[in-house]
């Protein structure tokens, strides 16, 4: 065989067996895009997902787009903390998170000084989730809804005879 025709034959199937394996990659990809674990964490904010029911936590948390743990977390509180602590907790991230105010223009001849880090993304974390603890307390200071006024007399005659009306 001559030299020439074996260097095609090897590039024809490395090229054929790079083929097979993109192809099943592709497939594999497409297969992993589509499957969704039964408990795991999909798109959406873990707890929003699981806030189903109509308590006004669940409302709180649909609408925040964050669980009162997870602003906990963000703000380094505990259950028992109270309320000043929120603010105190609050102004300090906040503060550390802000854009430091511009620097004065450094002498001629004199390397100006790097900025100090700052996140924007952090900083609005921490406004999200002080709106979250400030919703969750102005809900429980609201008195709770109250019950359905009972049923008039009239009603509850047509329902006892089977919900037809008397004549």
């Amino acid at each position: 065989m001559s030299s020439p025709k074996v260097i095609v034959q090897i590039a024809v199937a490395g090229a054929q067996i790079l083929g097979k394996a993109f192809l099943a990659a592709g497939r594999q990809a497409v297969q992993n895009a589509k499957h969704r674990p039964e408990g795991g964490i999909s798109g959406d904010v873990a707890g929003v997902q699981n806030a189903t029911s109509g308590s006004i936590t669940d409302k709180l948390t649909r609408d925040h787009r964050m669980t009162l743990d997870e602003a906990r977390l963000i703000l380094n509180l505990k259950k028992e903390d109270p309320a000043e602590s929120v603010l105190q907790h609050y102004e300090h991230l906040f503060k550390a998170n802000s854009p430091p105010p511009a620097p004065p223009k450094p002498a001629p001849g004199t390397r100006a000084t790097p900025p100090l880090a700052y996140s924007h993304y952090v900083q609005s974390k921490v406004v999200r989730a002080r709106e979250r603890i400030d919703a969750e307390l102005k809900a429980a200071e609201q008195p709770p809804a109250s019950p359905p006024p009972p049923a008039s007399p009239a009603d509850a005659s047509s329902t006892q005879s089977g919900g037809k009306p008397s004549s």
